[in-house]
């Protein structure tokens, strides 16, 4: 159990002891039980659930601290069950996922594998696997999760209330039960980007002109050059490749030139994007759909173009203080006053605020709001944020927008809402979300019992005496 902490394998004692105690059992079961481990003891439609799968199953969740409703003997193997039940359906209805997502998924895990163990070197040590092994074992339980929530998706997105709705089930909702609304804060921005010197682009273009060549020489593989060089994290790990995608998803300037390759073998001229310089080697076409290779190297902003870009902001802010027009603009603007809406108008580089007056909105699958929580911005505007005063300017701050790039940003803290309980009139769409959240568990948990229902089903008679989350198992 001391090596288990020592790696920082589970987040706590009791974590540590449940995963022990669990491995113990594993590993000092008699000879003639294995045999038992194996053992089929669920079956759902064609599939087989072994007893092996519901240990490891255990296992993981003792890792990630997981808890079960009710006893985990009989919520386990109901879990995996159900998963399948998903999966199948999945592939009934075409669900998909592509293995650029997978990959990406996989490195996050990684990555945080490797924040939890405190090196590469200690998880490798602690798995037993090289990290190339670390992925390819994880790759398809990935998917599988992956499709799972796909499926359940697919299974809600029709789901809608109405304020009628919304209303209805406030009004009935027992005081105790009304959810607690934290702190929200809403934030105009003014960004401008430090201009790049020709110097520092002719060196990234070199960079890729001199890729097309190695590759033409046929001294080595597009794909490798974009595992080692490309700064695309999603596609990297791919060598490059962008699954069959639609114009309309990729960035103007790449979609132009990628659609009208029509040679696999050869390699695009250098094209420039919101996200750096990118070189595009066709992988195929299908319908109004391209998959294609790609290295992206983006142009280092220097130091000192950082600091221009934060002294021209800061006195762009000391003029909206003063509300003094700056003299740069006193010719074409015929205003007595500068305000901070003002400056975005004629100075901010930002196309997402730009035309919404600086302020920045909170885009998620649940629709837009210009409402966020701290811990929902980024983060060096969160810290900023955070000790201002509403109507307050920041000073200038650097910051990585979300295409990769350094940008410089001034601040407002256009105004705050204080954690409060949710009130109908205030939180409206907290209300709403709660309501679409019930109506989409109610909605999975009648397809499951419907799917159940249609699905040749048979369980151990060990679990016969269990209460389950889904009725339709015991038959």
């Amino acid at each position: 159990m001391y090596i288990i902490m020592e790696y920082g394998i589970c987040k706590s004692k009791n974590q540590a002891v449940a995963l022990f105690t669990i491995l113990f059992s594993l590993f000092t079961s008699p000879a003639g039980a294995q045999s038992v481990v194996d053992e089929v003891v669920w079956v759902v439609g064609d599939e087989a659930i072994l007893k092996s799968d519901i240990e490891v199953t255990r296992l993981q969740a003792a890792m990630e601290g997981m808890h079960w409703k009710g006893n985990p003997d009989c919520a386990i193997p109901e879990q995996i069950a159900v998963q399948k039940l998903f999966l199948h359906q999945a592939a009934i209805d075409s669900i998909e996922v592509t293995e650029n997502e997978i990959a990406t998924g996989i490195e996050q895990r990684i990555d945080y594998m490797i924040q939890q163990t405190g090196s590469r070197e200690k998880l490798e040590e602690y798995r037993k696997q090289s990290l190339t092994q670390i992925r390819q074992s994880m790759h398809d339980d990935l998917r599988d999760q992956m499709l799972i929530q796909r499926m359940k998706e697919h299974l809600v997105k029709d789901i809608s209330v109405t304020p009628a709705e919304v209303r209805r089930f406030f009004r009935n909702m027992p005081a105790d039960s009304v959810p607690y609304v934290p702190t929200e804060v809403e934030v105009q921005i003014i960004a401008q980007t430090p201009k790049i010197t020709i110097e520092e682009v002719n060196r990234v273009k070199d960079e890729l002109r001199e890729y097309t060549d190695r590759v033409n020489r046929g001294e080595t593989s597009f794909q490798t050059l974009a595992r080692l060089y490309s700064e695309d994290p999603g596609s990297r790990r791919s060598g490059g490749e962008l699954d069959y995608t639609g114009r309309g998803m990729l960035d103007p300037a790449f979609a132009a030139v990628a659609f009208n390759l029509t040679d696999p073998k050869k390699i695009s001229k250098i094209v420039e994007s919101e996200f750096g310089f990118h070189i595009i080697q066709l992988v195929d076409k299908r319908g109004d759909k391209i998959k294609v290779r790609h290295i992206l190297r983006k142009p280092v902003v220097s130091d000192s173009a950082v600091n221009s870009a934060l002294v021209r902001l800061d006195s762009i802010a000391e003029d909206i203080r003063a509300d003094r027009v700056p003299k740069a603009l006193r010719a074409h603007l015929e205003a007595q006053h500068f305000s901070f809406e003002d400056a975005v108008t004629v100075f901010s580089d930002d196309k997402d605020t730009r035309n919404n007056r600086g302020l920045m909105s909170n885009r998620s699958e649940r629709g837009q709001t210009s409402r966020f929580r701290l811990q929902d911005l980024p983060p060096e505007v969160a810290k900023v944020v955070d000790t201002l005063k509403i109507g307050e300017i920041s000073k200038a701050f650097p910051m990585i927008n979300e295409r990769g790039k350094t940008v410089c940003v001034i601040a407002k803290l256009k105004n705050r809402i204080e954690g409060h309980k949710a009130t109908i009139t205030e939180d409206f769409q907290v209300m709403k979300d709660m309501v679409l959240d019930k109506r989409r568990e109610e909605t999975l948990h009648n397809w499951v019992v419907n799917k159940i229902k249609s699905t040749y089903v048979r369980i151990g008679d060990e679990y016969r005496d269990c209460q389950f989350e889904y009725e339709g198992w015991k038959r």
